[in-house]
């Protein structure tokens, strides 16, 4: 008989769903089971006795066997009731643990993050401060990064490869993503430290008329590119460019090596390598352009969490 309680048990729960038990059947069954008393448990957990005690009948014949023995004080477990408690207790921990996962990913509380940056954009303040406040706030999100240039960034997003890019975007909207711009930049002339305009408080770019350029290649910084060839010609000259660097963060050991100038967003100023000045530009000039891209439509809850952290920035 032992043998055979012990079957009836577990044989129902692998099928529960054909014989239509449900949580808050485990549930009653669990409160009874603990108090060993079926109006105790009734005054427990809100409802009258004549309810729960059929609830845990009908819960016995879609099993096929007794789960507890009335007693002169209450109720006691029978073996199969013993047996079905260790499973009820099991599956009513994995509901709540399935409920909590749920909400919690629902909150973006857990999951994964991708997230890319061009090689600039990395030097300005708010790209370190999102990526900072993103982890300490949501711990248990992986947070991954890549850095490329604009466009591949863009193709990255559009396949889904990456869910947040900040990018140096143009004027024009770019179809299909959002954008969170954020203020622009200035950029400045980097100069070797012994060129004659490099103690100077400030330069006009028509100073820089005929002078060797060091700049990256426009498929890694397409708007940067496009400003400072608009700037240098607004300013009545061609730049000459005799060297082009791999990466806009190579561009200032180009310069230290006296290669040529070159301009960059303010924010590279952080990069101080030996043999380099920082000079600003007198007039109006090029700009660096920033900003956050996501998918239109894009509804998930982490990506929403980064925005935010992108349009409120904590204090």
């Amino acid at each position: 008989m032992r043998g055979q309680s012990v079957q009836y048990i577990i044989e129902p729960i692998s099928i529960r769903n054909s014989y239509g038990m449900e949580l808050r059947h485990l549930r009653y069954f669990l409160a009874v089971a603990q108090d060993l008393n079926v109006t105790r448990a009734a005054a427990r957990i809100g409802i009258s006795q004549p309810p729960l005690s059929q609830q845990i009948k009908e819960l016995e014949q879609e099993i096929g066997t007794r789960l507890f023995l009335r007693t002169p004080h209450g109720v006691e477990l029978t073996e199969a009731g013993q047996a079905f408690r260790l499973e009820a207790e099991r599956v009513l921990s994995g509901a709540e643990r399935a409920r909590t996962m749920a909400l919690r990913a629902s909150r973006g509380e857990m999951g994964q993050l991708r997230v890319g940056f061009t090689g600039s954009a990395a030097f300005n303040p708010v790209v370190a401060r999102t990526i900072r406040a993103f982890r300490r706030q949501w711990p248990q999100v992986l947070l991954t990064l890549e850095e490329v240039n604009t466009t591949r960034l863009l193709e990255g997003l559009a396949q889904q490869k990456l869910d947040a890019a900040f990018i140096r975007p143009g004027l024009t909207p770019i179809d299909g993503m959002t954008l969170h711009r954020f203020p622009d930049e200035t950029m400045q002339v980097v100069l070797p430290s012994s060129h004659p305009l490099a103690d100077r408080s400030s330069v006009y770019l028509s100073e820089l008329a005929g002078e060797p350029f060091v700049l990256f290649p426009r498929t890694v910084g397409l708007s940067l590119y496009d400003e400072v060839i608009n700037a240098c010609r607004h300013a009545g000259f061609e730049p000459r460019i005799d060297q082009v660097a791999p990466q806009i963060s190579s561009v200032v050991n180009l310069v230290a090596a006296e290669l040529g100038i070159s301009i960059v967003p303010t924010s590279i100023s952080q990069v101080q390598a030996a043999g380099v000045r920082y000079v600003p530009i007198a007039e109006e000039g090029p700009v660096a352009r920033l900003a956050l891209a996501c998918r239109e439509g894009d509804r998930t809850a982490s990506v929403a969490n980064f925005r935010q952290l992108v349009v409120n920035p904590p204090g």
